[in-house]
């Protein structure tokens, strides 16, 4: 038997083996409440179930109105007042601030486990809840934010945060000994318990997705490897997944949870939350495209009320809970076509991060992942499964959502004849910290902060590419919808000769009578620790696990950058940053500027007709270090896991050991007896060998002579 034939046989017998486990599982396993409802009766509307709008007359929906006004009205106001005390550290008299206090949006972008973490850094070192935090100033944004918009892997960690009921990030990443059980990095996300595709856990765990997936094409709806992607992410980040079930089915594993019922959630019932939004990107259905796609293609927002996009080419909007509905001019093919349960949590993270396009070559199956570590076997393993169980008339390398927007706009919208929309990675389009959707006109924001953990440069460090792309969108694009953007470096290379993609800066601090009116921008960039040590949080897009202790140097570093500002010229942290960044979020409420917060300004404000430079920000390390180069973690756990089969195989080496140290002492024994007799062989014939011999033994005497 060739090795050919031996790969195919065991490829059959997985096959066979996953299979089996698929039946199981589909039959009673809670993961299969990942299948929407079809045939559900549509809610009678006498013209359509989509709104449409223009430009001109941009109105929000009436359930999201209704949460931003109770949110700053009943917590927004008190978060402010616990933030600023009486304003008297920035030189404000806080009374005279009451009512007038601006609206924030903070938008998390960039890709995968690192923008998650780079993310959850940034927002617990804004957090009130955080002492530290709190004690350096810093700590407190978070909480007068109205609104907080991901993509990507933002998305992972605004889904973890929302659908957990919005956790401290300490609980939500490492867990709290109860009902949280950690993100659980250092289980790979394709690959969690082992490279090897044979491996039992391995297939337990693809087993089970499958089984969510096939549930909901079974029901109808088209699937593809975004399907896949959402569950393995919903493993780590949604909840009902822990270390001793993760390779079980006694969970639905995050299966069943909805964007949609996010409301019922107490922390959004009392307004804890500031309001959701997630960003995709699209292609044009059938266009396969698999490079960065044009700034005109359309962008889709997801909210807890709506999926749609307020792009001027489409300008319309569904609510969330009835998409995976095929409709044509906003009404379905029968008032009982409509679907629910489309909106899982797992897979609107999954449709954020669909990046596919541009990794996945679907002539061949290929992903491009690396194939040392398991990634490229095991996606190209479950990949293979679920196309052998769905039609092939679905676009695999995409996030497949049904059209409920055909027929509207018909000259603008890209999509408007197809029955299928495409959905992409939110940073497709290169804007991959999703500021445009803060920008919209309706929704009126006077600060937005961007954290942007995007890998633009060679050592995997942002250098403005995301906000450089949002202008061009709002300039070529949005300019009739979305805010204006204010004045930013006008190219990459200006961003980093600048220095301000290495330390928190704000633009758009000088707003003249007569201008447009944009947004202060608050931009906090992924960027090496201020005081020179290492650097930890520039890792690649398709790093898929993480030890425990790489994720808490990981954090650590940036959530101290978070709170340590910049001063000019050294390596040190600036002790008034907290202060600073008060300053610039309540900018738009006031008359006339503070003293302190004029010096505050003077430091952190981009100045296109005075521009700072990067040789302020000496003794920064740029190259990544990789802070657990061992995996030491990884092999503690490892040895833990395994402890019982290693005592055995330590014992039966020593048993071999002894076996041949024995054989050894033997073998020289018995080579040394025939030798001694050959010795005495060779005596003469007449000589009486023994008695030269002393009490009989075999060592020769000293009359005793061999000739």
């Amino acid at each position: 038997m060739t090795y050919l034939d031996i790969f195919i046989s065991l490829q059959l017998a997985l096959y066979i083996i996953l299979s089996c486990i698929l039946s199981f599982t589909v039959a009673q396993n809670p993961v299969d409440t990942y299948a929407p409802t079809v045939n559900v009766n549509c809610p009678e509307t006498p013209n359509s179930l989509v709104r449409t709008f223009t430009t001109q007359n941009q109105v929000l929906n009436t359930s999201e109105t209704e949460y931003i006004t109770s949110r700053e009205s009943y917590v927004i106001s008190n978060a402010w007042s616990n933030w600023l005390g009486n304003a008297s550290d920035i030189g404000y008299n806080f009374q005279t601030l009451e009512g007038k206090f601006p609206r924030i949006g903070i938008a998390i972008g960039g890709e995968g486990y690192r923008t998650a973490q780079y993310g959850a850094a940034v927002l617990s070192g804004l957090d009130w809840r955080n002492t530290t935090a709190r004690e350096g100033g810093t700590g407190g944004l978070l909480q007068v934010a109205s609104y907080l918009s991901a993509s990507s892997g933002g998305s992972w960690l605004l889904g973890s945060l929302l659908m957990n009921d919005w956790p401290s990030i300490k609980a939500l990443v490492y867990g709290n000994g109860g009902n949280l059980s950690s993100w659980m990095l250092d289980l790979d996300l394709i690959v969690p318990s082992s490279p090897s595709v044979s491996d039992s856990n391995n297939q337990e765990f693809w087993g089970s997705i499958l089984a969510s997936v096939e549930s909901k094409a079974n029901n109808g709806l088209p699937t593809s490897v975004t399907d896949l992607w959402g569950r393995m992410i919903s493993y780590h980040f949604l909840n009902e997944t822990t270390r001793s079930n993760f390779y079980t089915n006694q969970t639905s594993h995050g299966a069943g949870q909805l964007w949609s019922q996010m409301s019922l959630l107490p922390s959004f019932q009392n307004y804890t939350i500031p309001f959701p939004i997630v960003t995709a990107d699209s292609r044009e259905a059938g266009s396969g495209i698999t490079t960065t796609v044009s700034l005109n293609s359309t962008v889709y927002e997801i909210t807890p009320f709506e999926f749609g996009s307020w792009d001027p080419g489409l300008a319309a909007m569904l609510p969330l809970k009835f998409a995976g509905t095929y409709l044509t001019n906003g009404l379905p093919a029968n008032p009982s076509a409509c679907v629910t349960g489309f909106d899982q949590a797992s897979f609107v993270m999954g449709t954020s991060s669909s990046f596919f396009n541009a990794v996945f070559n679907v002539t061949d199956g290929n992903f491009g992942f690396d194939t040392s570590d398991g990634h490229e076997n095991g996606m190209n393993f479950i990949f293979n499964q679920l196309s052998s169980h769905t039609p092939s008339s679905n676009v695999m390398n995409a996030a497949n959502w049904p059209n409920p927007f055909k027929g509207i706009n018909s000259v603008t919208f890209q999509d408007s004849s197809s029955d299928r929309l495409e959905l992409l990675d939110g940073g497709s389009n290169l804007e991959k910290t999703p500021l445009s959707s803060l920008l919209v006109k309706a929704r009126g924001l006077d600060v937005v902060v961007v954290i942007d953990g995007s890998a633009d440069d060679q050592n995997y460090w942002p250098n403005g590419t995301s906000l450089l792309t949002t202008l061009d969108r709002i300039s070529s694009v949005l300019s009739s919808s979305h805010q204006p953007m204010p004045p930013i470096p006008g190219t990459a290379a200006q961003f980093v000769s600048t220095g301000v993609n290495m330390r928190p800066t704000f633009f758009g601090c000088n707003l003249t009578q007569g201008q447009p009116a944009y947004p202060i921008i608050i931009y906090l960039p992924n960027a090496p620790p201020l005081d020179g040590s290492a650097p930890a949080t520039n890792t690649g897009d398709t790093q898929f696990s993480y030890t425990s202790m790489f994720t808490a140097v990981f954090i650590n570093q940036a959530f101290w950058n978070t709170l340590g500002g910049f001063e000019p010229n050294t390596t040190s942290p600036d002790p008034d940053w907290g202060k600073c960044l008060q300053c610039a979020a309540i900018d738009r409420a006031v008359t006339l500027r503070s003293d302190f917060c004029s010096q505050c300004f003077a430091q952190y404000c981009y100045n296109p007709s005075n521009l700072p430079s990067n040789s302020e920000l000496p003794g920064r390390q740029f190259a990544f270090v990789n802070p657990d180069l061992g995996g030491l973690e990884k092999v503690e756990e490892w040895l833990e896991d395994n402890k019982g089969a290693l005592a055995g195989f330590v014992v039966a080496i020593i048993v071999v050991i002894v076996g041949i140290v024995g054989f050894i002492f033997w073998w020289r024994k018995r080579r040394a007896r025939k030798s001694r007799y050959s010795r005495v062989d060779e005596l003469r014939e007449d000589d009486e060998p023994w008695r030269y011999y002393e009490n009989h033994s075999l060592e020769l005497t000293r009359r005793m002579t061999i000739t």
